[in-house]
């Protein structure tokens, strides 16, 4: 895709990342050649800036840590303001593979979806979690299920590919600057936004800080469950967007 990868811009969200980023951007660089690379370091206090930029990536940091959804805004303006079609997120701690991306880029480039998201448990992977984390993303599953007819089994993938249209809806509706999950994924369902999920392999986290960690899954869950009722009460507004 030598023509798409030049209108392609790779967000890359990292916090605290310096032991992994390098390899992240140096497997990006090797596996989506010509493709532009943003490292948004969320408030880092290690080397995860000074390590990405070594790797050749560009780097955009927050004086504080804002959240994983604040980091996705940033990359998503950078995008539109720069002239990109398109956008593919992946994390810096190397759960996400470069050498799977064009799976969910392929969909995005040829028109089939508007988002296409990379799922780990979908039919031909293997990707182990703790039980009480896979429990609560089926859970969600099922109320993304209940709501729309449809089934998302990876609802908590930040592996995903989005064209101009979903980037600029993202922008205008209240995007969430810390768990953008299921609650986005329901926001562009009705806004009409064409949503994909393909099964792709993952690595799973070996060490680092994980945005599940400690308490926050009890956080998670309680947010997420004022994100659904707000999204659904607000949900004729939402398709007056997509039009």
């Amino acid at each position: 895709m030598p023509d798409t990868e030049q209108k392609l811009l790779v967000v890359i969200l990292a916090y605290n990342e310096a032991g992994r980023i390098e390899h992240v951007v140096k497997s990006v660089k090797k596996f989506i050649p010509g493709s532009y690379i943003l490292v948004v370091n969320d408030g880092s206090s290690d080397e995860t800036k000074h390590a990405a930029l070594k790797a050749g990536a560009n780097v955009i940091s927050h004086p504080i840590n804002l959240g994983y959804g604040a980091g996705l805004e940033v990359g998503y303006m950078y995008a539109l303001d720069n002239g990109f079609e398109y956008v593919l997120q992946m994390d810096g701690d190397g759960q996400h593979l470069a050498e799977e991306a064009y799976k969910i880029i392929t969909p995005i480039v040829n028109n089939e979806a508007d988002i296409a998201i990379g799922s780990r448990y979908l039919e031909g992977t293997v990707y182990r979690t703790s039980l009480h984390r896979r429990l609560g993303q089926k859970f969600f599953s099922l109320i993304y299920k209940m709501v729309t007819g449809c089934y998302i089994a990876d609802p908590t993938s930040g592996f995903q590919c989005l064209n101009k249209k979903a980037l600029s809806f993202n922008l205008r509706v209240m995007f969430p600057n810390d768990f953008p999950d299921i609650n986005v994924l329901l926001m562009a369902y009705f806004a009409k936004l064409r949503v994909k999920e393909i099964s792709v392999l993952m690595h799973e986290r070996s060490d680092g800080s994980s945005m599940h960690a400690g308490l926050r899954p009890v956080i998670y869950v309680i947010k997420m469950f004022f994100y659904i009722l707000i999204i659904i009460l607000n949900s004729k507004q939402l398709r007056n967007y997509g039009n």
